[in-house]
């Protein structure tokens, strides 16, 4: 069974409300309908509804079984106004300011989400929102997870007829959100990558902090912060089965590892891999992808109080289905 399988399945067995604002996407609409059909989520469309039904007249498509919310014309509407102005009103917004955003389908689904008598667990977008546009609504009202310093986006990568990892799955971070990250970021990285691998793969994390460099192999500032970054690792969370600062190739590879880094807790066996910085993170999933023919679902964001996830612009409405599946997995494993 593929990861995207039996992560269909699991979400089955305890079904997640999520929430998708690009309803008049037709990606996001064929996704809805998947998603329902298939009974692995609730669905709530947010957008203008005679426009979805529209686009679902032309295409033929039955929706049936997905709720349609209309933010402009919900009953919830003056109720969240007043709470986003509460909320925002110390950072300057205005009652004004707060009444126009709830009309972006983004902020009414985020404000639906910190509301617990919606009964929202998770949420969906960016078929046709940038990165920035889809998290900084869900900083701004849902804020960091309890415990959480740092929000960062990973990647799950499933590399066919691989012996490496978890029978050839991965965890990727960060892949798709923090540029530079310092070496006390970089630990909180890794923290909330060992958990993500916990939920969503269900095996035991074994975690490397990659560099060019292994047990001092080369030595500069790039190869000193992840040291660091290893060190504060084990200090704070010394029950996650981590090593570094290693190479690839000795964190993946048994025998390798006996060479270079004999010794490692993670003995070659890595499966959450995390990068030095963005630009290593970035090109990294992307070579896997390209050349290993792997899947890779994501930018998938950790550390925000609800689950919440970015898709890339150029998705599928199979793109779009498997990351609900993903999300509502999420909110199971938040409750």
């Amino acid at each position: 069974m593929s990861f995207i399988e039996d992560i269909k399945n699991r979400a089955k067995e305890d079904l997640k409300t999520i929430i998708l604002p690009e309803a008049e996407d037709i990606r996001v609409i064929k996704a809805a309908k998947k998603v329902v059909t298939q009974g692995f989520a609730n669905i709530v469309l947010l957008g203008n509804e005679e426009k979805v039904f529209e686009i679902c007249q032309k295409n033929n498509i039955d929706i049936e079984g997905v709720t349609i919310i209309n933010p402009l014309k919900s009953h919830k509407k003056q109720e969240y106004i007043q709470k986003l102005y509460e909320l925002r009103k110390n950072k300057g917004m205005t009652i004004e300011q707060a009444e126009e955003l709830l009309k972006e389908p983004i902020y009414f689904g985020m404000m639906m989400l910190d509301d617990e008598t919606s009964n929202a667990d998770g949420l969906v977008s960016g078929a046709a929102h940038s990165t920035a546009n889809t998290l900084r609504p869900a900083l701004q009202i849902l804020k960091t997870a309890p415990g959480t310093k740092l929000v960062s986006a990973f990647f799950v990568m499933c590399v066919p007829n691989c012996e490496y990892g978890e029978k050839g799955t991965f965890i990727f971070g960060d892949s798709g959100l923090n540029e530079n990250p310092t070496a006390e970021e970089l630990a909180q990285i890794a923290i909330s990558s060992s958990n993500s691998f916990k939920n969503l793969v269900g095996k035991e994390p074994k975690v490397a902090m990659l560099s060019y460099s292994t047990y001092g192999s080369a030595k500069s500032e790039l190869t000193q912060k992840v040291v660091e970054a290893t060190e504060i690792l084990n200090k704070i969370a010394p029950e996650i089965k981590a090593d570094g600062e290693l190479q690839l190739d000795a964190a993946i590879v048994p025998e390798v590892s006996k060479l270079k880094a004999p010794g490692s807790r993670i003995e070659g066996n890595a499966n959450v891999l995390i990068f030095p910085d963005l630009n290593a993170g970035n090109i990294g999933y992307k070579l896997t992808q390209r050349l290993a023919k792997a899947e890779a679902y994501g930018p998938l964001c950790q550390g925000i109080a609800k689950p919440v996830n970015d898709l890339s612009r150029g998705c599928s409405s199979e793109d779009v289905a498997g990351v609900v599946a993903i999300t509502a997995v999420q909110a199971q494993n938040q409750n």
